[in-house]
């Protein structure tokens, strides 16, 4: 696969594709052993976990796909791409793969769509990995935007500002990182690249309209949060992060009590760009601690 744009010093894996509902899903499949299944979120795909998957691969088998609308997958501009629909993508890819006993590792709204799985298929999922997510409904104390914000961004002017001029990649992304240095122009053209035409931008406006409309699929998820107690986790959070912030991580510690919570005072919401070895290193403790 050919693409002109793609770093491949920085992303040097194979390409792996599997056809699912809205097109040709695109994934990296690295390494061997235990399965590692890295689920991004909105505006990323699966570069964001290019330095974990670098590090890990040697021991591990590393599976990060583009969600459709994502990176290097299709981007119709018919599909549904809710919450649910992911879910269902997602479902297919590691029955596709066999995996078995997975450590799920979920980011931004890669949160509901990766613990839609957990939650669905517990006998699959051996650890989990929280980095700066959630799984609940993005309303109230936890909303992101005030009401009258919202419903602009839910309507044609959010839509005009995201898929007519990328507004959620070329303004919001830089403001969420602790240090925007880190933000370099080589990373920052990888992630614009994918999103580059307003045609490409059909999940972009959808992951921003889910945020809202898909409260209902995060409300199941959260009336059921009491099975993932009981999983091996540890939680991972940038604390610069102005999006979910440090109420969103009191709220992981609660749901998840017994899990190693590590807090980044330097870090941002995208912490596998700006602490890639933290997260690792914190990854390696969780799959040493609670073996397979």
């Amino acid at each position: 696969m050919e693409i002109p744009w793609l770093d491949r010093a920085a992303y040097p894996f194979g390409h792996h594709t599997l056809a699912v509902d809205g097109g040709q899903l695109h994934y990296v499949d690295e390494g061997g052993g235990e399965p590692i299944l890295f689920v991004h979120g909105s505006s990323a795909w699966s570069f964001l976990y290019r330095n974990l998957i670098r590090e890990l691969r040697a021991d591990y088998r590393c599976v990060a796909p583009d969600h459709i609308g994502f990176g290097l997958s299709a981007k119709p501009a018919g599909w549904g791409y809710s919450f649910a629909d992911h879910g269902r993508n997602l479902a297919a890819l590691i029955d596709h793969l066999g995996l078995q006993r997975v450590t799920l590792v979920v980011h931004d709204v890669g949160g509901p769509i990766g613990l839609g799985y957990a939650l669905d298929h517990p006998e699959r999922v051996a650890r989990l990995l929280i980095l700066n997510t959630f799984c609940w409904p993005l309303r109230g104390a936890f909303a992101l935007a005030p009401a009258p914000v919202a419903a602009l961004l839910r309507g044609p002017v959010g839509r005009l500002l995201i898929a007519r001029f990328n507004a959620e990649l070329r303004a919001l992304i830089p403001l969420v990182y602790g240090d925007r240095a880190k933000l370099t122009p080589a990373v920052y053209r990888q992630y614009l690249a994918p999103l580059a035409r307003p045609a490409d931008r059909h999940g972009l406006f959808a992951f921003a309209e889910q945020v809202f409309s898909g409260a209902g699929w995060c409300e199941g998820l959260w009336a059921r949060r009491a099975s993932l107690a009981g999983l091996p986790a540890a939680i991972v959070w940038g604390m610069r992060d102005p999006l979910f912030g440090r109420r969103f991580l009191a709220r992981w510690r609660e749901a998840l009590p017994r899990a190693e919570a590590v807090t980044l005072p330097g870090a941002g919401h995208f912490v596998q760009e700006e602490e890639p070895t933290a997260v690792t290193r914190v990854l390696r403790r969780l799959l040493a601690a609670a073996p397979a």
